[in-house]
């Protein structure tokens, strides 16, 4: 034990005595595994940042909206518009075997709302009692939209949170009631804030029954009382948003008259697809920005070597002196491989915790909708760690073992 101290010691002796070249080799190790933490850390906050924004609008939500159908069959060029029905709710709702929650929503933009307090436009949606299950909508204060509300075409709304604070100004909500076009709503919820900024139109909307919406606030167009604005639904499992699109997809055709096969005649959002492509984009943009921090680190490792070697140069007459003294091989080994270890451990340990700081502060400064602050990633962390000790075997064993064989008389006769 005493002998491994002793070999530290020097080692640390000789790393002191060439203090810029140390520091310089350390630098661009610490600069490596910096640079290689940070770029995989900023791809996987806009990872995860996208991630939150399909979040806040709820799990593996499909988007269904009415289309537009060839005039005449095959042509494209003849094109005539479809809605979307009330009849093709209650049909996916009953023979789609693989979608797990379906709501129809009648969206109106134009209906004005009064409180005691305040008036306000905003969008109401006509929902069914499931939409909840859909769509991220936890509730802040009193209920959700039941079965009986919509069974019985009850005038009862819920709140998004800006609504709220139009409306209300910070007063209490539940258990008053608001005038949507003059018609009197009791106010039976209020949601909190959801989602960001310019991101989630969810705050600024009220909540009805579905069976009220179109008996007061159907589509203001011709022959609107059956239809909706679009369909909101989910899959039974992530991995058959497919298969579950594909009967939607049948039913919709079967009930409009036109083959599910046909080109451009559905207009809809699958976020699961839409999460997965980006995925996809995500992890192309981390292999690129790792490839480029192993680079950085490959450079520093190269100047690990680098040093080494010319320490081993100017160190001949030294270790010649060391060997004739007594010194063995596995000394000699010892202490460059100590040498090296020391310098890339150290230079590793610094950059990781330079990069851990700097990511503390970013995670205090405002940052674009849709991206988070880096954050280290474990996986990232251990290919430093492991780059790193190669980098220091490397760079000290291949070094040491051309000190280590080297003569004690051909040594000492080097200048």
């Amino acid at each position: 034990m005493h002998r491994i101290f002793d070999i530290v010691r020097q080692s640390l002796s000789t790393l002191w005595a060439h203090k810029l070249r140390s520091f310089l080799t350390m630098f661009g190790i610490a600069w490596g595994v910096g640079s290689l933490l940070l770029l995989v850390g900023l791809g996987e906050g806009f990872r995860s940042g996208n991630r939150k924004q399909l979040d806040s609008l709820g799990p593996d939500i499909m988007f269904l909206f009415g289309g537009r159908l060839p005039a005449v069959e095959g042509s494209l060029n003849s094109m005539r518009p479809y809605k979307l029905t009330y009849a093709d709710y209650v049909a996916v709702k009953n023979e789609a075997t693989l979608v797990r929650h379906v709501s129809p929503v009648v969206n109106r933009e134009d209906i004005r709302a009064v409180s005691e307090y305040n008036s306000t436009n905003g969008q109401v949606f006509g929902v069914a009692a499931s939409y909840n299950l859909i769509r991220t909508l936890p509730i802040m204060t009193g209920r959700w939209i039941s079965e009986g509300d919509e069974l019985n075409s009850r005038r009862v709304a819920v709140l998004g949170k800006e609504m709220m604070t139009n409306l209300y100004s910070g007063r209490a909500a539940v258990g008053t009631h608001i005038l949507l076009n003059g018609v009197p709503f009791d106010v039976i919820g209020v949601l909190p804030k959801i989602g960001k900024e310019n991101f989630n139109g969810t705050n600024i909307r009220i909540f009805v029954p579905i069976s009220t919406m179109r008996e007061l606030f159907p589509l203001k167009e011709a022959n609107s009382e059956e239809k909706i604005s679009f369909l909101n639904y989910q899959p039974l499992t992530r991995d058959e948003h497919d298969a579950a699109k594909q009967q939607v997809h049948s039913i919709i055709a079967r009930l409009h008259g036109f083959d599910p096969n046909a080109q451009d005649v559905f207009d809809e959002w699958d976020t699961v697809e839409s999460e997965r492509r980006v995925g996809l984009i995500f992890d192309a943009m981390d292999i690129f920005l790792g490839a480029v921090g192993l680079v950085t680190l490959a450079l520093g490792a190269i100047g690990i070597i680098n040093i080494m070697l010319v320490s081993v140069s100017e160190r001949t007459r030294e270790i010649g002196l060391r060997k004739a003294l007594g010194a063995t091989n596995r000394n000699i080994l010892a202490q460059f491989f100590l040498e090296g270890a020391f310098l890339t451990l150290l230079s590793g340990a610094i950059g990781v915790a330079v990069i851990s700081g700097f990511m503390s502060l970013l995670k205090r400064v405002p940052i674009p909708e849709g991206f988070d602050p880096p954050r280290i990633v474990p996986q990232s962390a251990v290919v430093a760690i492991v780059c790193l000790s190669l980098a220091g075997i490397i760079s000290g064993l291949y070094p040491a073992r051309k000190a280590a064989m080297l003569e004690p008389v051909e040594a000492l006769r080097q200048e």
